[in-house]
């Protein structure tokens, strides 16, 4: 079975955020930072070259494949922010509803930029998703 190729790294997530070319997607970069870090109580860390993840989790399938995590986090892309802050579990519709523009993946949440979302919101989705993650696989901070 071939390895994840999602991966902590050393990389410095503040110089990661500081060289988001796209100025909005940077601020927004810096929101997300300290909403995450805020609600996990947790350092970020690099997973790959663009994911900013908070904790992470092992996971087993039924298929037997394996591996490790982020439990929560987000990247700035050039097209959209994508947060992955559902373990894609549980139906969060009442809060999507809530939440203003946005787009969603099986465990994705795709913003074009915060200005289209309720923050609030947001936070409650993170929160959740991270709690409904936590009743399927052990999550450990970072």
């Amino acid at each position: 079975m071939a390895d994840n190729k999602t991966k902590p790294t050393e990389q410095s997530v503040a110089d990661f955020i500081a060289g988001v070319e796209h100025a909005t997607r940077r601020a927004d970069a810096e929101v997300l930072e300290a909403m995450f870090r805020k609600i996990t109580g947790w350092q970020p860390r690099m997973w790959g070259p663009t994911l900013i993840g908070y904790g992470s989790y092992h996971y087993t399938y039924d298929s037997g494949r394996s591996g490790d995590m982020l439990a929560t986090g987000f990247s700035p892309r050039k097209a959209n922010l994508v947060l992955y802050i559902m373990p894609g579990y549980q139906d969060f519709g009442e809060m999507m509803d809530r939440l203003g523009k946005h787009k969603l993946g099986k465990s994705c949440l795709y913003i074009n930029k915060l200005a289209d979302v309720d923050l609030d919101v947001l936070e409650e989705i993170i929160r959740a998703g991270l709690k409904d993650l936590g009743k399927r696989w052990p999550v450990t901070p970072s």
